[in-house]
């Protein structure tokens, strides 16, 4: 998470540099809401760095982050979609999605069911290396993750661990 965090920070640097913006100040702010604006014009580390930087007008939370419901977050949360998907040097094909949708919803996991949370952080680490699970080894995670107890969804820290669980059933 630190390390895409940190991406998301240098993506966003380097996009105030371009457009001639400085952090804190109202140009910045600017950028930001033009960014959520047309997510498909800018890289998907930007726009969640700009969503961050957006207070929601009826929630208060970083745009796209409130709860469910919330008709600016929702809209912004969807929108954020449609940023360009690049994918780094060396990974598989579409891998830059699968890190983007295991990072969103490890970043907001209130707007998510428990067990695709306990999914998206498990694997986050596997795509993020550039790891892509098949679909049958995505489906089968799945498996082994519904089987789990609501306590062990919350606490099971790798998918090394939720095939050992898996093992005691």
């Amino acid at each position: 998470m630190a390390a895409i965090a940190a991406e998301a920070d240098r993506a966003w640097e380097r996009t105030l540099a371009e457009w001639g913006a400085a952090p804190g100040t109202p140009a910045e702010r600017d950028l930001a809401a033009l960014v959520a604006d047309a997510p498909d014009r800018f890289e998907w580390r930007v726009v969640d760095a700009a969503l961050d930087l957006l207070a929601c007008p009826d929630c208060g939370a970083p745009l796209g982050s409130g709860e469910r419901g919330c008709g600016p977050c929702d809209l912004a949360d969807g929108n954020r979609y449609a940023a360009r998907e690049v994918d780094r040097p060396a990974v598989a094909p579409r891998n830059e999605h699968a890190v983007r949708v295991a990072w969103t919803v490890a970043r907001h996991p209130h707007r998510y069911g428990p067990r695709a949370v306990c999914g998206m952080e498990l694997s986050l680490p596997e795509v993020y290396a550039g790891r892509m699970p098949t679909t049958a080894q995505a489906q089968a995670y799945r498996r082994l993750i519904d089987g789990l107890t609501d306590a062990q969804v919350e606490s099971v820290a790798s998918l090394d661990e939720l095939l050992r669980l898996a093992a005691r059933r």
